[in-house]
């Protein structure tokens, strides 16, 4: 991993705004418009303002941009928002729950050097769009700040990283706030410089894999570069480097959920159309009816735990086939996609995408599917109960690539299929700022 750096990271302060948990805020990514007023609603002083802030109905193209930026000056210098006395690294912790398990995900937020992906020891498994990325960066060259954190992943099979980090921290109050899911958020700033100059030394050596924040990566390494073409980007300029929330590959927190598909704008097919279609390269089995019998559907495939095997639903029939790859369909997937990795054309989603849906299916364009994570959310979706929903045609249920998985693709230089990783739950936006000036 490149050079690790300690910061004056931009904070609430508290004797100003109150309650931190109204101010805090996910990713702008995962912000709908109700959410969004929701947020609103909850503080004047909502970092949603600054990550994803209303469009307003007299704004231009770019003033949505230009208020971000004078929103993060103005509480700046209202000390809405302040400094941290000294340079610091940060513990993140993350307490949550999943199907009726608490979980505590833990890491730290520093400064990573950036660098091109390919050339060096920092890896995506992701594709990134043009059109978030130039979103992004007007925010950025508005506001001058990392106004949201990547996620990167490190290896560290024994998480002495991390402990070192814990030893640090043990009984010192942090600053927590709790989230709309739920999530608690807490961190406590590290200024040591001893133990700053101890985690940078340990890390120095390790990679790091982007499990979210692509589009924000990218876009800090577009920012740099523009500085530099203009001349005005030192060595240790700011925008060098790019605000980082780093978890170790090992830790027990780390839960990936899996992002199911919902069809719509496609061929409705029965089951039995289905099994045609797809015998020469899966076995098929029925395994469900009805919407509701999803649940025990996933049950068995998460239980199986094969990336190789799917489940589809048949709005026609109202049926659930469980598909299983025949040696066939592996021999199908280095036809189609020969420029991947064996390792790549074995993920789930790209099984399903490539072969079942574009070649066995003959999907070639469809609509964008709904991707959901939650069984409920298929359930509700294939009952017509999903806000802003369709009617869907087929629905496809697949296992999450795994973090051993997304090491080995990234490792071959390829990006995996679009949604092939959810990591829950998302990192807060509000708990910490890195200013680029």
């Amino acid at each position: 991993m490149p050079q690790i750096q300690a910061f004056r990271g931009l904070r609430y302060n508290l004797g100003r705004v109150g309650s931190l948990s109204e101010c805090i805020a996910p990713p702008y990514d995962v912000i709908d418009p109700l959410l969004q007023d929701q947020l609103y609603g909850q503080s004047e002083y909502n970092f949603v303002r600054l990550e994803y802030p209303k469009h307003e109905p007299q704004d231009t193209a770019e003033e949505l941009y230009k208020r971000a930026g004078w929103t993060l000056r103005n509480w700046q210098s209202e000390k809405i928002l302040q400094p941290e006395p000294d340079p610091a690294i940060y513990v993140y912790h993350q307490e949550f729950q999943w199907l009726g398990q608490t979980f505590l995900r833990k890491g730290f937020m520093a400064n990573v050097r950036l660098e091109r992906f390919g050339q060096g020891k920092i890896y995506p498994h992701e594709h990134t769009h043009a059109q978030a990325k130039e979103d992004r960066l007007k925010m950025l060259r508005a506001c001058r700040a990392n106004l949201s954190q990547i996620f990167g992943l490190y290896p560290d099979s024994d998480n002495l990283i991390q402990e070192i980090l814990e030893s640090k921290i043990m009984g010192v109050l942090g600053t927590t706030a709790m989230d709309h899911l739920g999530v608690q958020h807490t961190i406590w700033p590290i200024s040591d410089l001893g133990t700053i100059q101890e985690i940078s030394s340990l890390i120095a050596n390790l990679p790091m894999y982007v499990a979210d924040g692509h589009h924000r990566y990218e876009t800090a390494c577009n920012y740099r570069d523009e500085l530099a073409a203009a001349g005005s980007l030192s060595y240790d300029h700011p925008a060098n480097f790019v605000l980082t929330a780093l978890v170790s590959m090992s830790d027990p927190g780390l839960v990936v959920l899996p992002t199911h598909r919902l069809l719509h704008g496609v061929p409705r097919l029965t089951t039995q159309q289905l099994h045609e279609r797809l015998g020469k390269y899966f076995d098929c089995e029925l395994v469900g009816n009805g919407p509701e019998s999803a649940g025990a559907v996933w049950a068995e495939l998460d239980r199986l735990d094969e990336q190789l095997i799917l489940a589809l639903y048949s709005a026609e029939s109202k049926e659930w086939t469980r598909i299983s790859a025949k040696e066939a369909a592996i021999d199908r997937m280095a036809q189609l996609a020969p420029e991947h990795s064996p390792g790549w054309r074995e993920l789930g989603v790209a099984l399903l995408h490539r072969l079942v849906l574009e070649d066995a299916l003959g999907f070639q364009e469809m609509p964008k599917p709904t991707y959901v994570h939650c069984i409920q959310e298929v359930i509700d979706g294939l009952q017509g109960r999903l806000v802003g929903g369709h009617d869907y045609s087929l629905a496809a249920m697949v296992m999450p690539a795994s973090v051993q998985q997304i090491q080995s693709v990234s490792l071959e230089n390829e990006r995996m299929p679009a949604k092939s990783t959810y990591f829950y739950p998302k990192l807060a936006s509000g708990l910490v700022v890195h200013s680029l000036e």
